[in-house]
């Protein structure tokens, strides 16, 4: 099958949806010998879109593991102009204020819409909602009479994001819907999208290379002590729950002040204007927090394997592949009880769920795992059991493989 692939990003861009695209792209060419092209931007991140200072990598085309990619410019500077004017139209519920939203959220790609309609394609697969991405893949592709399967990989939480008429327009009509889990299954469907197109493909995790470090090991290797050890793992970013950790912590040292922090992903525009500061007033606590900012994949071993619990305390997640890291480890996850997460994070059996910006509630969650050590290790054996019987690249390529052939046999019903 020729399958084209259009998304935000592709490594070495980081981000859930950037590994997802990456991981499945490559398994199809390995083990379907199917021909994968990925059209794609030169960001690093989102946030990126809208930044003319933001750093970005070579435009042009590439192949990367067998895959095909082609990297496209982003017009920076006319996104920014739309910040205000966006932000007033949405607050006033203007007419096509969602097309604002979007136009300003980017990628604007001058030239994309041209290159899918000329891209020989059975299929066209666009990821992530609500990027502007999305609607130029589909409207491309139905111009070039191919089908389009739309990845979403929604947080419908936030409302700025995804309470948009044009994106209920989308969900009517591609020809196929994959969601994350059953909560953006059941949301796309009350949205527009048909239930008999909508599939609902799991990420997975390369178990096996994940727990293959030592936890003596990584502590070493990482510098840290003998305490226990609370670990973050993912972007840097007001929405992943950082600021809500950190406000946490100290209630935890008050009463383990053996405990160590450890945080690790990748550095964005909320980091560098208030992560630091909120880390520095830690600063008086030596030795506690060790921070490894923009980290290799290579590393996530000795992450992983390096603490106690993971904490992710994320408002916005459609699915959290951080959490099958964890479990591969067979580490608990403390998590929030908000959107798709439920659907993951079984409570009480592989983790616990804590409310968004709560840092007391999370204080409580993290240091009744760090108090109870059989029940930290009963839960990280029980999510390792699933990630193991459930979870692997392979099954979420052959199921991610038959929606986009579901998606091609049905687009005689579109046209």
């Amino acid at each position: 099958m020729r399958i084209l692939f259009v998304t935000q990003g592709y490594a070495p861009a980081v981000g859930g949806t950037e590994l997802y695209m990456r991981r499945v792209a490559e398994e199809l060419v390995r083990r379907h010998s199917d021909d994968v092209t990925v059209f794609t931007t030169d960001g690093y991140n989102v946030e990126g879109f809208a930044d003319p200072r933001a750093p970005r990598m070579a435009i042009g085309e590439t192949s990367i593991s067998g895959v095909k990619v082609r990297r496209f410019g982003v017009a920076r500077r006319l996104s920014r102009l739309l910040r205000w004017p966006q932000s007033i139209a949405f607050r006033l519920r203007l007419p096509l204020n969602d097309w604002l939203r979007t136009a300003y959220q980017g990628p604007i790609v001058t030239g994309l819409a041209l290159a899918i309609r000329e891209a020989p394609a059975d299929v066209v697969c666009a990821s992530s909602f609500p990027l502007l991405h999305m609607y130029t893949a589909l409207h491309a592709a139905h111009t070039a009479g191919r089908p389009c399967a739309l990845h979403g990989s929604v947080h419908p939480e936030d409302r700025w994001g995804y309470d948009r008429a044009m994106l209920r327009r989308a969900l009517r009509v591609g020809e196929a819907y994959l969601a994350n889990t059953d909560y953006e299954a059941r949301w796309a469907v009350q949205n527009g999208a048909r239930a008999d197109r909508v599939h609902v493909v799991t990420p997975g995790v390369d178990a096996e290379a994940v727990a293959g470090v030592s936890s003596a090991e990584a502590r070493q290797r990482l510098g840290l002590g003998a305490g226990p050890v609370v670990g973050f793992v993912g972007q840097f970013g007001g929405h992943k729950g950082l600021d809500t950790l950190l406000e946490a912590m100290p209630v935890v040292w008050a009463e383990r002040p053996d405990s160590q922090l450890l945080l690790a992903g990748a550095r964005t525009r909320f980091w560098r204007e208030s992560g630091n500061a909120m880390a520095a007033r830690l600063a008086h606590l030596p030795g506690r927090v060790v921070v490894c900012p923009d980290f290799e994949e290579a590393e996530k071993p000795l992450l992983y394997n390096a603490m106690e619990l993971l904490a992710s305390p994320s408002g916005y997640e459609s699915f959290g592949i951080t959490f099958l890291e964890a479990w591969a480890a067979g580490k608990p996850v403390i998590a929030c009880r908000r959107g798709a997460v439920p659907d993951v994070v079984t409570e009480g059996e592989d983790g616990l769920l804590v409310e968004y910006h709560n840092p007391a509630d999370l204080a409580r969650a993290i240091l009744l795992l760090l108090n109870s050590q059989d029940l930290a290790r009963k839960m990280g054996e029980t999510g390792q059991r699933k990630v193991r019987a459930n979870y692997s690249w392979a099954r979420a390529a052959e199921a991610y493989r038959l929606a986009l052939a579901h998606a091609a046999s049905g687009m005689s019903e579109v046209r």
